[in-house]
Parts: structure tokens; C-alpha cells; sequence
């Protein structure tokens, strides 16, 4: 019987330690039957749970739990109604679940404080188009602006009018590069992503025996902080604690095509390394896809993990097939952290510069439980036939 990972973390812990823009998990000394710290494991997993943010900010900000963030009063909610202010949220690639969570929990918040949302918008995973979005949603002078940048860099400066047009500019999981908190934006909210990688290590670990030649699909770019941090949790934390595994394959993915990308991707890897146990892909459309490349290939026995909780990996993760767990994100509540944050900022309020939601460790014993703490929502009667 498989753990049962406590789904409220508290924010405490010993024996992970940060390092540079990331933190590395201390290596077990244990030795289990099956290969070098496997028995550690779920305790592994669950002191990450219980523990600070791992994660450290793109410009070397500690991060600072939103638990630990005070609701607005109800004087301050008052204050921010009476502006009768508007909002625009900008998205870097929307029509999935995590995009989806994100806009309903912006939604939420914003309506709780009289904040009209004026435009929601969709790069599509392309800059150029997130750039031409910037300039529409400019041009309707909006209080405040979320938003999350596909290339850092190349929407900086574009990013960068918001602030110098009068509104407040809030980002969502990484910030556009050169901006300053503070003075260009208010702050920038994100998942653990470190920690949700280093779940998606340990993950995999217990589902190959913690023994054999395992893969990784990425998407690197250093400047997008939070898909880099979930690729160094995962590749550090194999090598820290798991010395009978070996990442033999480690592949670069582009946009937009995630999913397509990754199959292919995958699919080159299992020819390549006809032994390979495992894959990781750095959300849940790119694991989408490693699900189609075993499939095609006939490796039912592929274990797969990710850092997101889509339906279709859900649905796969309950129903035991291919996809073994994940360390999801919380993109409802990051999305009210983040337009609670904004609204803040409109009454003169200071924000931390960066905010972090706790990681969440997912396998096939508590899914049904973790879609509901999510998406705030019950499951939908898919995942529920799926995990009965």
C-alpha cells in the first residue's frame, strides 16, 4: 500500500537546503532491498511537504509562504470596491486545466473586490502574439495587470509599459527579465516548483524500485524560472539520493506544440534506450504526450511522472495507467494570491516580491482528495470513475 501523502502542509522543516536558484535534497544513507534509499522515500516526499519552499526567487528573493499573507481587511476590501478599478489578465497558453484554474481563481478574487476583468487573453505559446496581447490590453488603460510571460526577455519591454502607463503589474510564476519588484511590479506568485520536480523524482524512484535508466523532457530556458526550477528539482534530487538510478536521456522541448513535441521526443528515447523505467515531463501536456509514445511503442510497464494535475494525466494517475503521480501545482489559489496581491498594490499596499504556493505530491492513493484541494471543485465524474 502506497502512502498517503497529508494534503495541508505546514511550513516547517529540516534537511533541505537552498542553494543558488534552487535547493538540493540531502542524499539518503539508507539502503533499501531494491536499490540505494527506496525505503526513504515517502518520507523523503513528506518532508518536503512539511517543509519551507524550496524554491528561491529568480533574482534571489526568498520566497515567502502566501499562508503566511493576510486576507484583506474588510475596511481594504471597501477601499479597493469604492475604485470601481479593472483588470487584465494576460496568459501565456490557455485551454488547459492549469491555464483554466488560474483564470477562475483571478475571477474569483477580483469579483470578491469589485474589480471588473476586462480582457483575458491567450499567446497561444507564442511570444510575438503575447507581445501584440500586451499592447491590446494596454491600449484599455487597465488598473491592473496579471500576467504571465511566455519568453521572458522578449516581453520585457512591453511588460515594462504597464508600469511606466500607471498600472499595477502583477506576474504569474516568473517575472519578465530586468524588471525591478517594487518599481516595475508588485511581485511575482508561483508554485514550488523546485519541490514539485524533486516530488516527481521521488515519485519515479518509488515506481522503478529506485533501480535503472530513467529520461527527462524539458523546457530549459534559464529565464523562465519556474519551468527550470521543476527540471533542477527533478534532475538533483535522482542524483542526490538515488544512486542506482542514471538520467540517461535529457531532452529540450519546444513551444507551442507541447504535447506532439514530447511524443516524439519520448518516443525517440525508448528506441534509443529500450531500457529505459522512466520519464518525466515538466508539465502535464508534455507527460500527455510521453503517454502516447509508450503506448505506441508497446511500454505499458513506462512509469511517468510530471508537475501538474491536467484530467488527462488525473485520469491516468488514478486509473494506474503509465502515469504514476505528480507534484502538482495550486493555480486556483495562486490565481486569488496573485489578484488579491494586485488589489493591494491599487490602495497602496506593499507585497513581498515573491510569493510561493506549497508543493503537492499526487499518486493513485489520494488523486480524487488532491483535485479538490487543486481546483477548489469536486472531481469531475470522469477522474471518479476512473480511480473506482
Amino acid at each position: 500500500m502506497k502512502k498517503r501523502y497529508s494534503i495541508a502542509a505546514p511550513i516547517a522543516l529540516a534537511g533541505l537546503v537552498l542553494s543558488g536558484c534552487s535547493a538540493s535534497v540531502e542524499p539518503s544513507t539508507e539502503t533499501g532491498a531494491a536499490g540505494a534509499g527506496c525505503d526513504t522515500v515517502d518520507a523523503s516526499i513528506q518532508a518536503i511537504l512539511d517543509g519551507e519552499a524550496l524554491s528561491e526567487g529568480v533574482n534571489g528573493e526568498t520566497p515567502v509562504a502566501a499562508s503566511t499573507i493576510p486576507d484583506l481587511t474588510d475596511e481594504q476590501v471597501a477601499e479597493i470596491r469604492a475604485l470601481d478599478a479593472t483588470a487584465a489578465l494576460v496568459i501565456q497558453l490557455g485551454g488547459n486545466d492549469w491555464s483554466n484554474a488560474q483564470i477562475a481563481g483571478v475571477t474569483e478574487e477580483l469579483d470578491r473586490l469589485g474589480i471588473e476583468l476586462v480582457a483575458t487573453t491567450d499567446a497561444q505559446g507564442d511570444a510575438v502574439k503575447q507581445v501584440d496581447d500586451i499592447e491590446t490590453v494596454l491600449a484599455l488603460e487597465p488598473d491592473l495587470v496579471l500576467a504571465i510571460p511566455l519568453d521572458p526577455v522578449a516581453t520585457a519591454p512591453s511588460f515594462r509599459q504597464v508600469g511606466e502607463q500607471g498600472a499595477k503589474l502583477v506576474f504569474i510564476d516568473n517575472p519578465a527579465v530586468g524588471l525591478e519588484p517594487g518599481v516595475d511590479y508588485v511581485s511575482y506568485v508561483s508554485a514550488d516548483n523546485y519541490a514539485n520536480g524533486a516530488i516527481g523524482a521521488h515519485l519515479a524512484a518509488r515506481g522503478i524500485d529506485c533501480v535503472g535508466e530513467v529520461g527527462s523532457i524539458r523546457y530549459t530556458d534559464e529565464q523562465n524560472i519556474a519551468v527550470y526550477q521543476r527540471y533542477q528539482g527533478f534532475v538533483e534530487t535522482i542524483a542526490a539520493n538515488y544512486p542506482d538510478i542514471e538520467v540517461v536521456a535529457d531532452r529540450d522541448i519546444g513551444a507551442p506544440d507541447f504535447a506532439g513535441n514530447a511524443e516524439r521526443t519520448a518516443s525517440a528515447m525508448l528506441t534509443q534506450y529500450p531500457d529505459l523505467k522512466a520519464i518525466w515531463g515538466f508539465f502535464d501536456i508534455p507527460a500527455e504526450g510521453i503517454i502516447q509514445a509508450a503506448k505506441a511503442a508497446g511500454r505499458s510497464d513506462l512509469v511517468v511522472t510530471t508537475a501538474d494535475l491536467g484530467l488527462n494525466i488525473g485520469v491516468a494517475i488514478a486509473s494506474g495507467e503509465l502515469a504514476y503521480g505528480t507534484g502538482s501545482q495550486r493555480p486556483f489559489d495562486q490565481g486569488v494570491m496573485e489578484a488579491r496581491l494586485g488589489a493591494g498594490a491599487l490602495i497602496g499596499l506593499d507585497a513581498p516580491p515573491y510569493v510561493v504556493l506549497p508543493a503537492l505530491a499526487v499518486d493513485q492513493d489520494n488523486v480524487l482528495e488532491a483535485w479538490t484541494e487543486v481546483y477548489r471543485v469536486e472531481p469531475p465524474q470522469e477522474l471518479v470513475d476512473a480511480a473506482q
